[in-house]
């Protein structure tokens, strides 16, 4: 089975950079649309830092307060993933983080756990990064293709979320959908139409040209139910794009959060 990614995901860029642009670009991926209805409520009211694990571009910084401290870390390798430099982020080679323990208010980690293959270190890093009561704000997909091959190692369900969390020792843990199944079967059809608009052969465009033509009305169809029923917050909510997740670092220690600085 080949890893070359056919439709590659694009890299998220800050709000700010041009607006109208990203507007229009959220109203066809409602990933990253769901994505931004969460996090920018949540990003608007913390206080003191934040550290961004897996900064990429750094688009979320546009949602936080001004006066909060900022870091961003990403790996060194971030730009294989199509991400620019940025001197705000701290590039480092995965593992343990290069930050004392206790070190910040709150974290922020979105779209990034299923590409993380050692998901214990990874959630005990944070664990140990945070202070006291500290918050964790992330996001992670399930209904999404795979994507950024070959590190696309996991997709988390909601029990799966708590019983990790758990285990570290978070507390007051929230786990809520990311859209609903309209939501996902727009998402779907919409990459089926990509395909057949761009076939791996061009001559069987005399084919796939058809089919995807025919396959417009849907599109359509449930381009708006999706938003609709987002909006009124009906639909099924068993197979959603993805999962947004709360949590706390107790304020007491846990055995299972180990200080590697030692």
């Amino acid at each position: 089975m080949s890893d070359k990614e056919q439709l590659k995901p694009i890299p998220v860029f800050s709000p700010r950079d041009n607006p109208v642009l990203f507007y229009i670009r959220c109203l066809f991926d409602l990933q990253l649309k769901t994505i931004v209805d969460f996090l920018r409520p949540e990003l608007s009211n913390i206080l003191n830092n934040i550290l961004d694990i897996g900064a990429g571009n750094s688009p979320w910084k546009s949602f936080l307060p001004n006066d909060i401290e900022y870091v961003g870390l990403d790996i060194k390798n971030a730009g294989d993933f199509n991400m620019r430099e940025n001197n705000e982020v701290i590039y480092y080679s995965g593992g343990i983080f290069p930050f004392t323990e206790n070190t910040f208010s709150n974290a922020l980690c979105s779209e990034v756990l299923e590409h993380v293959s050692d998901t214990e270190t990874f959630l005990s890093e944070i664990y140990r990064c945070l202070e006291p009561n500290g918050k964790i704000i992330l996001t992670v997909p399930w209904s999404a293709r795979r994507h950024h091959l070959p590190n696309d190692y996991f997709r988390f369900t909601p029990e799966a979320l708590e019983l990790l969390f758990t285990k570290k020792g978070f507390i007051e843990i929230e786990i809520a959908e990311r859209g609903n199944d309209f939501a996902m079967i727009f998402n779907k059809i919409f990459v089926l139409i990509h395909g057949l608009f761009f076939p791996k052969k061009k001559i069987t465009l005399v084919l796939t040209l058809p089919i995807s033509v025919m396959l417009l009305p849907s599109l359509l169809i449930f381009f708006i139910a999706a938003h609709l029923t987002m909006k009124l917050k009906v639909g099924s909510r068993i197979d959603p794009l993805g999962y947004a997740l709360t949590a706390k670092k107790s304020p007491l220690p846990t055995l299972d959060s180990t200080d590697f600085t030692n």
